[in-house]
């Protein structure tokens, strides 16, 4: 069973995290939606509080069990926001039709050639430092230099990070036992195949432009795999909008979903 935190009141929205992060890793911006909207924010199999299912080191098979978990909420149609990995999650339910307004942060799975092998070394040399480091992550979290080191590909502003945010988002990425073999399957699979099911909600694809993992030169190729969606760049911004910019990612979240139908006007 996939664990789920939910607060708030209003149309629901669900909230997909990223690769070895919990629901925690909205941490920066989850109040502030529970305002407007009823936010479900979900922890992956083998991640957080969920425990590993079938197919959990898999890309596909997280999906199958978000799917599962979307029908067996009554939630079919769904607006749904992801970042990284959990951005290409919603991309996918998008394309089989499972959810209705999509917001899509930085999703991977638009790798190509060094790319990927760019992603798989980098993220690979960063947990195992992580793991070696664990019993000191609380101390080292608190240090402006040591975080700026330990987040530079992920963050373009990590000294600016609260370290209680930066600790946990690390000692989950530690924690996570199916890391590994989703770093593999996601580096080594297929690209991400659009477009949106018919009569899908619309699908807005945000991107930092100081992105280090999943390359800026990437969005051309969401975009293209889903024709429909409208691309937001944000400025001063890497791996993570809710991060860097959390007001401009909220701002953007609840213009582009809770059933309005309307699309906020693509970034330059």
């Amino acid at each position: 069973m996939i664990h789920a935190v939910r607060r708030g009141q209003g149309p629901p929205l669900l909230l997909i995290h990223g690769l070895g992060g919990s629901w925690r890793s909205w941490s920066t911006i989850l109040l502030a939606l529970a305002d407007k909207r009823e936010v479900i924010a979900i922890d992956l199999p083998s991640h957080g509080a969920t425990p590993a299912g079938a197919g959990s080191g898999t890309f596909m098979g997280l999906a199958d069990s978000v799917d599962a978990f979307i029908a067996e909420q009554g939630l079919s149609g769904v607006d749904a926001v992801g970042s990284s990995m959990g951005a290409r999650l919603v991309l996918e339910l998008a394309r089989r039709g499972s959810v209705g307004a999509v917001v899509a942060l930085d999703p991977g799975g638009f790798w190509r050639g060094w790319e990927r092998t760019f992603f798989r070394t980098t993220i690979g040399a960063s947990i195992r430092l992580v793991r070696g480091l664990e019993p000191a992550l609380p101390v080292l979290s608190r240090n402006v230099a040591a975080r700026t080191a330990l987040l530079a590909q992920l963050s373009a502003r990590p000294w600016a990070l609260a370290p209680e945010l930066v600790a946990t988002e690390l000692k989950s990425y530690a924690a996570t036992p199916t890391f590994d073999a989703l770093v593999q399957d996601l580096a080594e699979g297929p690209e991400q195949q659009g477009p949106t099911a018919p009569g899908s909600g619309p699908v807005i694809i945000g991107w930092g432009r100081q992105d280090r993992l999943c390359l800026p030169r990437q969005a051309a190729r969401a975009q293209e795999a889903f024709p429909t969606a409208n691309l937001h760049w944000f400025d001063k911004c890497g791996h993570f909008p809710m991060w860097d910019q959390p007001r401009e990612t909220i701002r953007l979240i609840l213009e582009s979903t809770g059933g309005n139908g309307q699309k906020p006007t693509a970034s330059p």
